[in-house]
């Protein structure tokens, strides 16, 4: 049963990992670096500053999310990885790492399951969509965290198997320590207000300019913001 799931998870991410061209690899590797998404974060905390104020509040509300990542991010690296040291399909111990096109020379660490990316990804879009309840930061949001996990797949450090996982962990992290937080705290969400589509507006200007900075690249062979990441 678990070879049948590997060799399907090894046939999925080859035929994910196969559709390469200059424009995608610049594009999913700018996606799948954190620090390009730094203004969606401020935005996120720019807004939540915003529907809830600067005061204790805001406060619990940073401290809710630090804690999410920390537990996902810990349960993730520091205690499923070593259990099941399973090689990220880039790795040369996989079995397929001669076949996985990679960009840029980045194999990632040594294991990959679960997914990283994945289940902060997802563990933040599942906070986001409950603490602020807004159709189209929740279509947004959810739409942003399976890019940036795909990209992954795209850059051969990931299988889909992995993506999936860490999906799945992170979102149900969030769903715990949201309800823990909710119990313990007290702390009441207030209805959605109009600031909140600053998050999918900003989150979209920065796609927008990881596109062009890729299309740019592609047809002229260098770009800024590829040099800084």
């Amino acid at each position: 049963m678990l070879e049948t799931l590997q060799n399907i998870d090894s046939s999925l991410l080859l035929w994910l990992n196969g559709f390469h061209n200059s424009f995608f690899d610049l594009l999913m590797y700018m996606i799948s670096n954190k620090f390009v998404w730094i203004p969606m974060y401020a935005c996120i905390l720019f807004v939540s500053a915003m529907k809830y104020g600067l005061k204790m509040k805001i406060v619990y509300f940073i401290a809710l999310f630090a804690i999410a990542f920390a537990i996902t991010d810990y349960t993730c690296a520091t205690i499923l990885r070593p259990i099941f040291c399973r090689p990220r399909p880039s790795q040369p111990d996989s079995p397929i790492y001669q076949l996985v096109h990679i960009v840029n020379g980045d194999r990632g660490g040594h294991y990959g399951f679960p997914s990283c990316h994945s289940a902060n990804s997802f563990m933040l879009a599942t906070l986001l969509t409950l603490f602020f309840r807004k159709r189209n930061l929740t279509i947004f949001i959810y739409f942003w965290a399976a890019i940036h996990s795909y990209s992954r797949i795209y850059l051969g450090v990931h299988y889909p198997g992995d993506i999936l996982a860490g999906a799945i962990i992170g979102s149900m992290i969030a769903f715990g320590v949201y309800y823990a937080f909710m119990h313990i705290a007290k702390f009441k969400v207030k209805d959605s207000f109009r600031y909140v589509n600053y998050i999918p507006y900003i989150g979209l200007i920065t796609f927008a300019l990881l596109i062009m900075s890729a299309t740019f690249t592609s047809l002229y062979g260098h770009s800024l913001l590829a040099k800084l990441l």
